[in-house]
């Protein structure tokens, strides 16, 4: 969350800011207004709390000096204002309890250098790879459901009869695949980031930790009779890991890597953008994450996009950079670059990657911090996230970009160690096959 000392110190900066993520000024009017009752709520609990502590000492005072009576009546009279402090105290915790529900609603501060705009439109693409785009031919015009089905990768008739719509089923070669990516990226992050496993189940706080909660509670999978939430990034128990403690300057950057399962109630319209694999509630993901000071955040920023890319260039995937605009980063972001590839058969860009700086906003929420060398006090850590890489998509572009004309599909040799040295899809025996040109 924001820090309410800004909001204090410097509303207008906060508005100003705000404003470019489509937030409306009267929004942080409010919030001030709330902290002003909160605090005020505060201190007449203090007061109060004061004043008792006072006729305590009054009340002991006059009993040893023999004056019972005085004693009686200054006991009364604590005894009544005790009642109000309880009342004054609980006023004090729903009103800060108020301030706080508030400040977990409101997004992340972006960045000076983030860019400005309303929504997808205006992100601005920062490169592209390769520098000339390459040109496709006809069998790589084919979307990867037909291939899927065609080649018996992909069963999303199965898949629905056992989840419902929206979720895969991976047969044969395509779930041989799946599984080689993720090696594929493990192995390459293996030097610098230590492998977790996460459950795949967490609590409240840890999705309250990552900005995931209170706000998009309906995009998320609960399961009420134990209150776990099915993670939809492993980014959310990467960040809780050290919910609550304090690390030592020395220990940063803490460079962490998981790869998971995701659930997400993704919400794409009716039509193309939910046929085979562009848009799913299941998917498996390489989630890279980092504790930094804030001086190491745009190295480990610039790290992880890196990352990525360099990912998709080893497997040959046509790719594209977006700096995000303010209005379109995700609610924790402060900073947040997108790679999406191109993908032939479908004749579209795909998201496979969105990597994001989030400033002090996920410390905040967690109260993860770190005591700096200096020997000052605790100061909160920032965080960083980035998929390297999320599956799906990047399963989809690659059979469309390798299938060949005899409807067979070659995949990258950077996957050969990982699918027994098989990077040939073929066409199953009995299948029709076809030349095309």
């Amino acid at each position: 969350m924001i820090d309410i000392r800004q909001v204090r110190k410097d509303s207008d900066a906060v508005k100003r800011a705000l404003a470019r993520r489509g937030i409306d000024p009267s929004e942080v009017d409010r919030l001030v207004e709330l902290d002003r009752r909160a605090r005020a709520a505060t201190g007449t609990r203090d007061e109060l709390r004061s004043s008792v502590k006072a006729l305590s000492r009054q009340v002991g005072e006059a009993r040893r000096a023999g004056q019972t009576e005085e004693a009686q009546a200054l006991s009364e009279r604590s005894r009544a204002l005790g009642d109000e402090e309880r009342t004054a105290h609980l006023l004090a915790d729903e009103a800060r309890d108020v301030v706080r529900r508030t400040l977990l609603y409101l997004p992340n501060l972006p960045a000076g250098d983030a860019p400005d705009g309303r929504g997808p439109e205006d992100n601005v693409i920062t490169r592209t790879w390769p520098d000339s785009p390459p040109s496709y031919s006809a069998s790589q015009r084919v979307p990867h459901w037909e291939i899927g089905i065609a080649l018996g990768l992909l069963d999303m008739e199965r898949g629905a009869k056992l989840s419902g719509s929206m979720f895969p089923l991976y047969r044969g070669f395509g779930a041989r695949l799946l599984r080689a990516l993720t090696t594929f990226a493990l192995d390459r992050h293996a030097t610098a980031f230590e492998e977790i496993r996460p459950p795949s189940l967490v609590l409240t706080d840890t999705m309250v930790s990552t900005g995931h909660l209170p706000k998009f509670e309906e995009e998320a999978y609960h399961l009420e009779r134990d209150d776990l939430w099915a993670i939809p990034t492993a980014e959310v128990p990467l960040t809780s890991m050290w919910r609550g403690d304090i690390l030592d300057e020395s220990e940063l950057p803490v460079r962490l890597m998981a790869a998971t399962a995701c659930f997400r109630r993704e919400s794409g319209a009716a039509g193309r953008d939910t046929r085979g694999l562009l848009r799913v509630h299941e998917f498996d993901k390489v989630e890279l994450f980092a504790y930094v000071t804030p001086d190491q955040a745009p190295e480990v920023l610039h790290e992880l996009v890196d990352r990525a890319e360099s990912l998709l260039r080893e497997l040959g995937l046509q790719y594209r950079v977006l700096d995000l605009c303010a209005g379109d980063m995700g609610n924790a972001a402060a900073r947040t670059f997108d790679l999406e590839v191109y993908a032939p058969g479908a004749d579209q860009w795909l998201e496979v990657s969105s990597v994001s700086w989030c400033s002090d906003y996920q410390a905040r929420r967690a109260n993860i911090r770190y005591r700096p060398a200096s020997g000052s006090g605790p100061v909160f850590v920032h965080t960083l996230n980035g998929s390297a890489l999320a599956w799906a998509r990047i399963w989809a572009a690659l059979v469309e970009t390798g299938r060949r004309a005899d409807g067979s599909v070659e995949l990258p040799e950077a996957l050969a160690p990982y699918l027994r040295g098989e990077t040939v899809i073929p066409v199953p025996q009995g299948a029709v096959r076809r030349e095309e040109r």
